[in-house]
């Protein structure tokens, strides 16, 4: 289960996001770009999410290459690299389904 950290990024565009006309999906407080479209906002959000959880591995695996090769950094290692596949997932469902949803209303206008 994941905690309210290692999604922060994604809870917290979850929070800001606004549904309204296509013209007023903005999102007030987007990291890195003022005024951009909440599908941009979530899009940022889940790549800090995912750089974030890249972090953790990344220093798991340096750990283990610098001789901390115990049976615990290795089962770190493996549980921090199945979250990453089951966020990674997530991520690409999440973007493929709001896609598929945005390109129906952009049919029906």
């Amino acid at each position: 289960m994941m905690n309210d950290t290692s999604m922060g990024p994604v809870l917290g565009f979850v929070g800001r996001a606004s549904v309204g006309s296509a013209s007023s999906n903005r999102v007030g407080g987007a990291s890195s770009g003022q005024g951009s479209s909440w599908y941009e906002a979530m899009s940022r959000a889940w790549g800090q999410t995912l750089d974030t959880q890249a972090s953790r591995i990344t220093t798991l695996s340096d750990q283990i290459s610098a001789g901390g090769d115990q049976p615990s950094n290795m089962v770190a290692l493996t549980a921090q690299s199945l979250k990453m596949q089951f966020m990674s997932n997530n991520a690409a469902t999440s973007q493929n389904s709001v896609g598929q949803a945005l390109e129906t209303l952009g049919k029906r206008q």
